[in-house]
């Protein structure tokens, strides 16, 4: 049986950093395997690995799934200009580790975590045991840096949950085409939080979104950091209908990596859960070669 235990780490600049600690299934026999770092992507938080996280506990593995500083129940950056970055968000991940006891691990990164965990390859290679880049990649697409850009902090706040379903599924109904009702409301629930004075509001800093800008300004070389990535075992995950990361994207990372493991999960966008079969098995296959 897996237990979850959630806790804050300070920041080296004084914020709080919310943390939800999967301990590995006793049953499993396995818990002295390397654990594994999630990471969340641009708007999103700890929330969306919370069915795929007790699933890898209960493997054996200590899995740690962060919220990233201005997301979910982690602290809001007033200096959010000069820490809304991937360099900030790794140093962060470096501390939350080196707190919680962990020198080593397996990273999961979805997005804008998955640059995050090319970033700490780039700073620290001896921190990750191997990757799993889920949807994202070297190569970025326009059509989807577009799409993104011009949500993040454009949400209002919302009268209930009713109306946060339809702003969701207008925003995202065309990368998420399966998602049944009760799917959406629980997307809803990762995305927006109660109001103390009624309504919800985005489970997110609006800032992100000037952020993101001033960013894309003055754009990172994803390629050289994508080359830490090549001593170690790295897995892509991409969604078929993806606007992110395509698959000539994904061509380009073999021709560099030629040892790339990759799937493609079916009738999924930008981005797959990673709960769906075909990155499920990808993952559980993967993982089995990383004591």
């Amino acid at each position: 049986m897996t237990m979850l235990r959630e806790t804050w780490i300070t920041s080296f600049d004084g914020l709080k950093l919310f943390v939800r600690d999967h301990a590995p299934d006793p049953a499993a026999g396995r818990q002295s395997e390397t654990p594994v770092v999630c990471l969340p992507g641009l708007t999103r938080n700890s929330l969306d690995f919370e069915d795929f996280a007790p699933r890898l506990a209960a493997m054996g593995r200590r899995v740690l799934c962060m919220d990233f500083r201005g997301r979910g129940r982690s602290s809001f950056d007033p200096s959010w200009a000069a820490n809304y970055t991937p360099p900030t968000y790794a140093r962060d991940v470096l501390d939350i580790m080196a707190a919680m006891g962990i020198h080593r691990a397996v990273f999961v990164g979805t997005s804008l975590g998955g640059l995050v965990s090319m970033v700490l390859a780039a700073l620290r290679p001896t921190a990750l045991a191997g990757v799993v880049l889920n949807d994202i990649g070297p190569q970025i697409e326009a059509a989807g840096i577009a799409r993104i850009s011009g949500h993040p902090g454009a949400e209002t706040a919302v009268a209930d949950w009713p109306a946060a379903v339809a702003y969701l599924r207008m925003v995202n109904e065309g990368v998420l085409p399966g998602l049944d009702e009760a799917g959406w409301l629980r997307f809803a629930q990762r995305q927006f939080v109660e109001r103390p004075d009624g309504g919800l509001r985005p489970n997110y800093d609006p800032r992100i979104s000037d952020a993101l800008r001033k960013t894309t300004e003055t754009p990172i070389d994803l390629w050289a950091l994508f080359n830490a990535l090549l001593p170690l075992p790295t897995l892509v995950v991409r969604g078929a209908l993806s606007d992110l990361l395509s698959d000539d994207g994904v061509a380009a990372m073999q021709a560099r990596k030629p040892d790339l493991a990759t799937v493609t999960v079916p009738g999924i966008g930008h981005t797959p859960s990673l709960n769906e079969p075909e990155a499920a098995e990808a993952i559980r296959s993967f993982l089995a070669q990383i004591a």
